[in-house]
């Protein structure tokens, strides 16, 4: 394939500097989360420092060009030997496939070596998500106990939309925190712009209104705040962080007695597996939490399915 007409002539141009220009279509163009974001850039900046110490000279792109199969499974092996586990391992590879397709489109540069190359067999990781009872438990612990012995009694009702938000309406927790003030008060439907900037509604329960209403009329940072502004709000007034929301779980299942699995993003495991148990379909459970394909969404009826084997293990007489 030819370069675009805009890149030529700049094909001599250092690996770092395609590095930034990959990141930055990643960030443009595909939208791509900071974890992403975060994480390619690592991979290929140990790739590079890897090929230079391996062939003995700074890569290049037409170094890249010549790249074979071999080349690439010595990275990932050294890799291995470093101790990264099979998911960490596709993730780097992943890394790469993007960005050879990046530079097969913008500099021309072909190899079909990582084009063959296919990532490590894992073992299927089915979603760890909490029970209703201990669900419920968690969004109740929120709104009853203060986070912290200087926190305002405000927090309490933040923490419980949030919490609510995430099982009553299966968002990510970073959704939850890219709401802004003009959507309160929340509707019986909720715009969500997901991952690749993919845009879904979803119905909203009176439970999530209701909290979210509550921490509303709570929060003094809302008054007067600009519409564009955050909805959720740290004790200082700044914009809510998810190290926060996750820092606050830990203290909740801690005092219950949950095991670490129990995570904010274990309250949208919960939303998905507990529709689907009570008959949801599918095809909707998939449109309700923006996944892009249907296998990501049948993995929670896996989760039905093995809670199903235990009850009936604990259960049948003659099990």
């Amino acid at each position: 394939m030819e370069p675009s007409t805009d890149n030529i002539g700049v094909r001599a141009g250092s690996l770092a500097e395609w590095r930034a220009r990959f990141e930055q279509s990643l960030k443009a163009e595909r939208r791509a989360s900071a974890y992403t974001l975060r994480n390619y850039g690592a991979a290929l900046e140990r790739f590079e420092r890897f090929l230079a110490a391996y062939r003995g000279e700074a890569a290049s792109l037409d170094a890249l060009s010549r790249l074979e199969m071999r080349d690439f499974r010595a990275f990932l092996a050294e890799r291995r030997r470093e101790g990264l586990a099979p998911p960490s391992l596709k993730l780097e590879l992943s890394a790469l496939k993007s960005f050879f397709r990046f530079l097969r489109k913008r500099a021309g540069v072909e190899n079909d070596a990582i084009d063959a190359m296919r990532g490590p067999r894992m073992k299927e990781r089915l979603p760890r998500p909490v029970s209703a009872a201990d669900a419920a438990a968690l969004i109740e612990r929120a709104a009853t106990t203060s986070p912290s012995p200087r926190a305002a009694e405000w927090e309490k009702a933040r923490d419980a939309a949030l919490f609510t938000l995430l099982y009553g309406a299966g968002l990510r927790i970073s959704e939850a925190l890219s709401l802004r003030w003009r959507d309160a008060p929340l509707g019986e439907t909720l715009r969500i712009t997901g991952k690749g900037g993919k845009t879904r509604a979803v119905p909203l329960i009176a439970a999530a209104r209701e909290a979210v209403d509550a921490y509303v009329r709570a929060c003094p940072h809302l008054a007067g705040a600009a519409a564009d502004g955050p909805l959720f709000y740290s004790l200082r007034g700044k914009p809510l962080s998810p190290a926060l929301a996750q820092r606050t779980m830990r203290r909740l299942r801690g005092a219950l007695g949950l095991p670490d699995s129990a995570t904010p993003h274990a309250l949208r495991h919960a939303f998905a597996t507990h529709l689907l148990a009570a008959g949801g379909d599918l095809r909707a459970v998939q449109e309700l939490l923006g996944h892009a394909s249907l296998a990501a969404t049948q993995r929670y009826t896996k989760v039905d399915a093995d809670g199903l084997l235990k009850v009936f293990d604990r259960a049948h007489p003659r099990a």
